[in-house]
C-alpha cells in the first residue's frame, strides 16, 4: 500500500507526518524523537506491539493504565497520562481523505488525543487505512471494536460472533464515545506515524 495520497491529505490538514516500512523503524524513530520527557499512552496494541512502553521507559517517565507501575493503581495512571508532556496512541481507522477515527469505552484516550498536550502522535499501521470516511468508520465499528471487545472477553454480540457491531445496549459495549479528527487540533504539534505493517485491531 502507498501512503502518497493519505500523507498529502494529512499534511494538507495541518499534521506532520512520517512513513516506515516496519514497526521497528517507527519504534526507533520514535525513541530518537521522544527523551526525558513525561509520556502518555492510549489504550493500544498497536503500542503494545511494537515494544514502545518498555524502549520509551528506558528514557521517559511513562504513564499507561495497562502498566500501573510503583504502586500506582490504574485510574491513577489514567490521571497522571492527562498531564504529559506528549501522549501517543494509535488509530482505529484512517480515511484517505485525512478524517482519523477512534472508538473508545472510557473516553480516556480520544479525549486525551484531542486536546490537552504539547505534541500528540498517532501511529497507524496499513491495515487501519480505508479509502473514504464512510469506509474508514465503517471499520471502525464493524471491526475493530468487535475485535477489541473479543479480546477484552466482553459480553456483547459483537465479542461473541466476531462479524460485525449491533449497536446493543449491553453495559459492556466498549464503542460509546466516537470521535473524529477533520484536521490537526490547534491545541499542540500532531504528528502521524504511517508503518507498512500491519498493527493492532
Amino acid at each position: 500500500m502507498e501512503f502518497t495520497t493519505l500523507k498529502t491529505n494529512l499534511e494538507k490538514l495541518g499534521y506532520k507526518v512520517s512513513c516506515f516500512d516496519t514497526a521497528a523503524q517507527a519504534a526507533a524513530y520514535l525513541n530518537q524523537e521522544i527523551d526525558q520527557k513525561t509520556v502518555g499512552f492510549g489504550g493500544s496494541c498497536t503500542l503494545q506491539e511494537m515494544g514502545l512502553y518498555e524502549s520509551l521507559s528506558a528514557h521517559n517517565q511513562v504513564f499507561w493504565h495497562w502498566k500501573p507501575e510503583n504502586g500506582m493503581t490504574a485510574p491513577q495512571m489514567l490521571a497522571a497520562a492527562r498531564s504529559t508532556e506528549v501522549y501517543l496512541s494509535s488509530v482505529n481507522g484512517a480515511a484517505e481523505t485525512g478524517e482519523l477515527i477512534n472508538i473508545d469505552g472510557n473516553g480516556n484516550r480520544v479525549s486525551e488525543i484531542a486536546y490537552g498536550h504539547k505534541k500528540v502522535y498517532l501511529i497507524v499501521g496499513e491495515n487501519k487505512i480505508a479509502p473514504d470516511y464512510d469506509s474508514a468508520l465503517y471499520r471502525v465499528r464493524n471491526v475493530a471494536a468487535p475485535l477489541n471487545a473479543r479480546r477484552l472477553n466482553k459480553k456483547t454480540p459483537c465479542a461473541v460472533n466476531g462479524d460485525k457491531c449491533y449497536d446493543c445496549k449491553s453495559p459492556e459495549r466498549i464503542c460509546k464515545v466516537l470521535s473524529v479528527l477533520m484536521g490537526a487540533p490547534a491545541c499542540g504539534e500532531y504528528e502521524v506515524v504511517l508503518v507498512h505493517e500491519k498493527l493492532g485491531y
